[in-house]
């Protein structure tokens, strides 16, 4: 296995525990399909949209069996860990999606460029892989989905994304252009949570 596909399945657990996690401050404690289904959509949502608008076929999940492993891995941690280590669930939910959007943006941005998109199209192929799962999640679970709240979101994601656009263009070496732009969106997206940060308001409402 090379390193970049651990680090997919690493972000494809992340994500399956974010998802998990909203289900569970949901009080679905005894649905366990439920969770597990919640947990599954937040992981494989954005990316197989992704593929899917890209004609890239079959899609990812399809072919390799291990992303459905580590997606039901990441369902057990969360239900597992809810107790013993994740406390009140709001923070790890916030703390896991953040890693999640972060990997994911770089990753899908990354396999737009390997189908040879222009630059524009894959730095919207990389935000819908990072942010459609979470959209997914939210909205299975009665919640405004975070794209939308005022704080600071999809705009890291951006940030990040045209980042790595930048560094490639500047033929910065790949792993540490994903490296220090994925980072960047996980730094963004953590500052804003702890100090508030939002966007500037349209009008007056």
């Amino acid at each position: 296995m090379s390193n970049w596909y651990l680090i997919d399945l690493v972000g494809t657990s992340i994500f399956a525990i974010s998802g998990a996690l909203s289900a569970l401050n949901k009080k679905m404690y005894h649905d366990l399909f439920g969770i597990s289904f919640i947990g599954f959509l937040t992981a494989v949502g954005g990316g197989t949209t992704r593929d899917i608008i890209m004609g890239a076929h079959p899609i990812f999940w399809i072919r390799d069996p291990n992303y459905i492993i580590v997606i039901m891995l990441g369902v057990g941690i969360a239900i597992a860990g809810r107790r013993w280590w994740f406390g009140q669930l709001r923070r790890p939910l916030l703390f896991f999606d953040t890693l999640g959007i972060g990997i994911y943006t770089i990753f899908g941005l990354q396999k737009a460029l390997s189908l040879e998109v222009n630059n524009w199209a894959a730095v919207l192929m990389g935000l819908m892989t990072a942010l459609f799962g979470g959209v997914l999640r939210d909205t299975l679970v009665n919640d405004i989905p975070l794209i939308f709240e005022k704080h600071v979101y999809a705009t890291a994601c951006l940030a990040g994304a045209l980042l790595y656009v930048l560094g490639k263009e500047l033929a910065l070496d790949p792993n540490l252009n994903f490296l220090i732009s994925a980072a960047s969106i996980t730094l963004i997206r953590l500052c804003a949570i702890r100090y508030g940060w939002t966007l500037p308001r349209i009008g007056n409402q």
